[in-house]
């Protein structure tokens, strides 16, 4: 009789193990699998930052440092050696970077009247709007594996596996400031 006991503890071990790590690569895949489809937006993105600093290079003078850190921004996420997480800090970078364009953008009714960078800017709005609901999708998913990386029993799992806690796609800081209506419309 003890040895059916013992024999039940091991195979319902054996299930919950397997159940746990199946349930770790799932969540593991869907956030790759997230990323992908956050990716194909990012990479319309990137396709527009050159057309978007030739159009307001000539304008802009003194954003010229801008500029060329969007510029570079984009040059080393497009690199392919980059990982994920390195990729998903970069791009919170060039979100930051390019709302200080945008509101730089501002300051010369040039550009603002410009044909093209109306039609850039509104192509821009429309790839931000892509990319905020894949982020929205790939941060559920991040948060769905790390908490199954954090919580025991699945821990245990996940350090077998060496699972590591992925990180979060955030909103630039410049996107999470309330907006001034005053300074929008030039009443002081």
């Amino acid at each position: 009789m003890p040895l059916f006991i013992i024999l039940g503890v091991v195979i319902v071990l054996i299930f919950a193990f397997i159940s746990m790590y199946n349930g770790l690569i799932v969540k593991k895949n869907n956030v790759e699998s997230a990323f992908s489809g956050m990716d194909i937006m990012l990479k319309k993105r990137y396709d527009l930052i050159p057309n978007l600093v030739e159009t307001v290079k000539a304008f802009m003078t003194h954003e010229k440092d801008l500029l060329v850190k969007v510029t570079e921004l984009r040059a080393k996420a497009m690199n392919p050696n980059v990982s994920a997480d390195e990729k998903v800090a970069l791009n919170n970078e060039i979100s930051s970077t390019m709302g200080g364009i945008m509101v730089a953008v501002e300051n010369y009714p040039d550009i603002k009247a410009n044909q093209n960078f109306l039609k850039l800017q509104d192509s821009w709005e429309n790839i931000e709007e892509e990319i905020s609901g894949a982020r929205v999708y790939y941060n559920s998913a991040v948060l769905t594996l790390n908490n199954a990386i954090e919580m025991f029993p699945s821990s245990i799992v996940a350090n077998m596996m060496k699972l590591q806690p992925r990180m979060f796609f955030e909103i630039a800081e410049v996107e999470k400031k309330n907006v001034d209506a005053k300074a929008l419309f030039g009443n002081n």
